[in-house]
């Protein structure tokens, strides 16, 4: 029985890695693709190693955006070893080397020139507007893909993770940092002050389709209810939604006084309804509402294999 479940998790564990290295081409193949077909031919900067590439190949056209990246990636790969060794896998460093070269590669083929690129006919240039949402929709689904296998693709993320040691920054806030001073070094080399305003659309919607590859549509929501009425709301989540629910022990900080909380799931389209139900029943309640971006189980999403 033991060999049994050893045999069994070693091959889930094979299927994992191999689906974890698909994820991680096709993320990197994306994000290139988002890079070539829509940032660079129209110098749109949305940040990060690649976008500084994009800054500096205006002024230095004979070194391709991939090859400055690449530049750029290496030193901060091996900083980033040295300072956080093992949090740095062989698919970050994979997707740190492998993205440069497919872009290089896809603009030797496609060039870079849009009034030539698929012979004129995907130009763009008169429609700035689409190349940021295509491009951030690329780049995001590529990246997303690339964080779903436990790895990033470099450049930016590592100066971010240094200022968090460092200099006590959040990520987020590190990443906004290092992003925003590409943004304005290309502003200022460019001479054109619409790129701020195109590069906050594609970085806009690059968070918003990462958001989405790695949490999922976020359609179900999360209720944490403190009602003084619990049985009732009880009576209407059972026999009128057909919704099951947890009763979570609780205190109030306050009078440290013990209360039952109610926990609860429910789809996007019922939460207008039990909003009003409570409002009818106990309109003195405490209600929560937040987004539950992954809910498996009875009545919900299957788990995923």
């Amino acid at each position: 029985m033991e060999f049994a479940l050893t045999e069994k998790y070693r091959r889930y564990a094979s299927r994992r890695r191999i689906k974890s290295v698909l994820w991680l081409v096709c993320g990197s193949i994306l994000m290139s693709a988002g890079f070539v077909l829509f940032m660079n031919p129209y110098q749109v900067v949305p940040g990060g190693v690649y976008g500084l590439g994009i800054v500096l190949h205006a002024l230095f056209p004979s070194i391709q955006v991939g090859t400055f990246g690449l530049m750029f990636d290496i030193p901060l790969l091996l900083i980033g070893l040295k300072v956080f060794g093992r949090m740095f896998g062989a698919k970050t460093v994979t997707a740190a080397l492998l993205i440069p070269v497919l872009m290089n590669t896809m603009t030797y083929f496609i060039g870079e020139n849009p009034a030539t690129m698929f012979g004129g006919k995907m130009d763009l240039s008169n429609d700035l507007f689409l190349v940021c949402i295509f491009g951030g929709v690329l780049i995001g689904a590529g990246l997303g893909m690339i964080i779903k296998t436990e790895a990033t693709s470099g450049g930016t993320d590592i100066v971010a993770m240094l200022l968090v040691k460092y200099a006590r920054f959040s990520f987020s806030r590190g990443v906004l940092l290092v992003d925003s001073l590409v943004v304005i070094f290309g502003m200022v080399v460019l001479g054109d002050w619409r790129l701020p305003l195109y590069s906050l659309v594609t970085i806009f919607v690059t968070t918003r389709v990462i958001d989405f590859i790695v949490d999922g549509a976020s359609y179900d929501k999360l209720l944490f209810i403190i009602s003084d009425r619990n049985d009732d709301i009880r009576e209407y989540i059972l026999e009128k939604m057909g919704r099951g629910g947890t009763f979570v022990k609780s205190s109030g900080m306050y009078t440290g006084a013990g209360r039952e909380m109610i926990f609860l799931v429910v789809s996007r389209s019922e939460v207008s309804a039990i909003k009003g139900m409570i409002k009818e029943i106990d309109p003195q309640s405490f209600v929560v509402i937040v987004d539950a971006h992954q809910t498996y189980g009875d009545g919900f999403k299957a788990f995923p294999d």
